[in-house]
């Protein structure tokens, strides 16, 4: 039996907000800046403003064995949950001290201030890795901080970032094989800033979206046979994970926290086959998990462009099939959280399974088919999802100029987006394939919770008679414990372009 708590290296800003014990030993907790309100705008050439953010902390280990807590909050609290209920816990509260007990590992969340302020808890089951540091073909960075830049990786490399470690890097690999990015340290991005390439008037962004270069913090392009495990990414410039066009794909026990950022989403695919997305605690200021067809950001002649990036070294990549993610925890702070699209230049998007997940907080559609490009959109799976809302949900609010402040535009504090929506539609400005249509069909919801005071909204879209969404079932739907078979017309809404749509 063993309990490992991961040693600590400061950085440039931090905070504490919470003294806590874990079976009698003082831990001290690690911090990220994430987004404090729903309030995004179109990229106006520059980044978001620090008033937006706000600083939490985290604190990682690992175990074998059950754990017993003792937190205690800077600040005086009414009450305290931790997310997600699915785990049981129900803490004791006595003297400004919360106390409880942890079974098994697990990544879940203390709120004594609801949404805000969270202390965040990453429980990893103990590894075993069988690494040898001297092999040339290991990249190793131990306890410490480490300016590292931009990583490239090449086939039958490993990247290992130890437990303790603080790396400020950009990871990247093309045409590579057998890779791993592995370890129990921190792969840090807030050093990765945007390269400003002509200044761009915030209040007229028909140019802005291209005055900057931004790269993501792991992005793999025609890789295949790769293992990303156990380490944490904190505050990614853009996409914290982006394979594209990758084969034999893995992502385990890894955790997302700090993305406050413009498109800070979590881990978005595209064209991918054989996807396995196991066991990961995600918290991004926009989408968390995307299954994607090419996207649109490319120079000149876009469709010429995607054209070529389906064709790579002989080999088309023009589907995206057999996708499982499964037993992940997701906390998203303005967009989606597990989605199919929405850019979907792909023949192909099918065999897609998202199962045995926890949401804890949304702002966006939750369970979000987003069809906005051509594929063929089919054979998909939701399933065993529990999904909790907060008992009040601030809207989610676009800023256009620079000068509004989201407090003058909000007007309503409990807002709900639809549980579940499935749409084929057009997108003025990321569907870049013209007038060409795809099409979703043949996909099931079954044994989906939602815990809320607001009512269940699932709503369905098809573009027009030859694009349609049909053949979806909703199964098992449970509203606070409770089997829904039927809802108002308000709150099941299809359009004239959906067939076949039940609810059962």
């Amino acid at each position: 039996m063993s309990l490992n708590i991961y040693p600590l290296t400061e950085i440039e800003y931090s905070c504490k907000n919470y003294n806590i014990k874990i079976n009698g030993i003082d831990a001290t907790p690690d911090t990220a800046r994430v987004s404090a309100k729903p309030y995004n705008r179109r990229w106006p050439g520059h980044q978001r403003t620090l008033d937006q953010t706000e600083l939490v902390n985290f604190i990682s280990l690992s175990a074998d064995e059950p754990l017993d807590f003792e937190i205690t909050p800077a600040e005086k609290f009414e009450k305290v949950e931790i997310r997600p209920a699915s785990l049981g816990i129900i803490p004791e509260v006595k003297d400004g001290v919360i106390r409880f007990k942890l079974e098994k590992p697990a990544y879940f969340t203390v709120e004594p201030y609801s949404r805000h302020n969270a202390l965040h808890i990453f429980v990893d089951p103990v590894s075993d890795y069988d690494i040898n540091f001297k092999n040339e073909n290991v990249i190793y960075y131990g306890r410490g901080i480490h300016e590292a830049g931009m990583i490239t990786l090449k086939s039958n490399q490993t990247l290992f970032i130890d437990e303790g470690a603080v790396v400020y890097a950009c990871v990247s690999a093309a045409d590579a094989e057998n890779i791993k990015i592995l370890g129990r340290g921190i792969l840090d991005n807030s050093h990765n800033k945007a390269e400003i390439l002509f200044e761009a008037n915030a209040e007229d962004n028909k140019s802005a979206i291209n005055n900057a270069r931004r790269i993501h913090t792991i992005q793999l392009e025609y890789c295949k046979n790769v293992c990303i495990e156990g380490i944490t990414i904190r505050d990614s410039l853009v996409y914290n994970i982006r394979p594209i066009g990758c084969e034999n794909f893995s992502v385990k026990n890894v955790k997302l926290i700090g993305n406050w950022r413009y498109n800070s989403d979590g881990i978005d695919m595209h064209n991918c086959v054989n996807v396995d997305i196991d066991n990961c605690f995600i918290r991004t200021f926009d989408d968390c998990i995307c299954v994607k067809g090419f996207d649109c950001y490319y120079e000149g002649d876009v469709e010429e462009q995607v054209k070529n990036a389906m064709y790579r070294n002989g080999k088309k990549y023009d589907i995206f099939r057999n996708v499982r993610v499964h037993n992940c925890t997701i906390w998203n702070d303005w967009g989606k959280c597990l989605e199919i699209g929405a850019e979907t230049r792909a023949e192909e998007i099918f065999d897609i399974v998202f199962e045995n997940c926890d949401i804890i907080h949304v702002q966006g559609a939750p369970l979000d088919c987003y069809n906005i490009d051509y594929a063929d959109v089919h054979d998909i799976i939701y399933r065993n999802i529990n999904i909790q809302y907060d008992d009040v949900n601030p809207q989610a609010v676009y800023q256009y100029k620079n000068n509004e402040k989201y407090e003058n535009l909000v007007n309503d504090y409990n807002s709900f987006p639809p549980l579940i929506r499935v749409d084929v539609s057009y997108h003025f400005e990321y569907s870049a394939s013209g007038a060409k249509r795809g099409k979703n069909h043949d996909i099931i919801f079954e044994n989906i919770h939602l815990s809320a005071r607001q009512p269940v909204k699932i709503e369905f879209y098809g573009y027009d008679s030859e694009h349609k969404t049909k053949n979806v079932t909703v199964k098992d739907l449970y509203y606070n414990g409770k089997k829904i078979t039927e809802l108002p017309k308000e709150y099941f809404v299809k359009n004239e372009f959906c067939e076949n749509i039940k609810l059962i």
